[in-house]
């Protein structure tokens, strides 16, 4: 079976167990006793969420700093994925291999809060592939890996917190499946 086959038919299960999820969690008011949206466990589980979105932008940063012909490509995909880094409420500026300034929600995505230079994106994040390809299948495998440990968390979380946890999710599969389709 090829092995694009494979993976949109891996996405397409992965959404359908996703949007299921979705709905579980989506129609309870009541975030039940055990499970509070504002507990010690919710707040972990959120900054984890927001320290693992900020480690997978550092990813994007890193491979467009070694792959600058990739940037039409994975420059929506970073918009968002930084977009998910700020809704689990990590507040620091997310770096661009751009350098360019933020001018807060309304701005570009796509050219976020100033941070390292491509020279020390290279140098001080993830480990890049040399082959254009190769770096894109790594950060689909990210994506693939942390959307599935996102799916798995929804079980702990309170409500709001799964809601966003699974579109998020839903998010990283959709990103995975687009960084395997092959090129153009």
């Amino acid at each position: 079976m090829p092995k694009v086959a494979y993976a949109r038919r891996r996405t397409l299960l992965a959404g359908a167990a996703l949007g299921g999820a979705a709905l579980l969690t989506g129609c309870s008011e009541d975030s039940g006793p055990g499970r509070p949206e504002h507990s010690a466990a919710a707040e972990r589980l959120r900054k984890r969420s927001a320290r693992d979105s900020s480690a997978l932008l550092a990813r994007y940063d890193a491979t467009l700093a070694a792959h600058p012909a990739l940037e039409s490509r994975l420059r929506p995909l970073r918009a968002e994925v930084a977009r998910h880094a700020e809704a689990f409420g990590d507040d620091r500026p997310a770096a661009s291999p751009s350098g360019g300034a933020s001018d807060g929600p309304a701005h570009d995505a796509g050219a976020p809060a100033s941070g390292p230079s491509p020279q020390d994106a290279r140098s001080s994040g993830p480990a890049v592939p040399q082959d254009e390809r190769a770096a894109r299948s790594a950060l689909a495998d990210a994506e693939r890996r942390l959307a599935d440990a996102r799916t798995k968390a929804l079980l702990a979380a309170p409500p709001e917190l799964a809601r966003l946890l699974a579109s998020v999710a839903a998010a990283g599969a959709v990103h995975a499946y687009l960084l395997a389709e092959r090129a153009g």
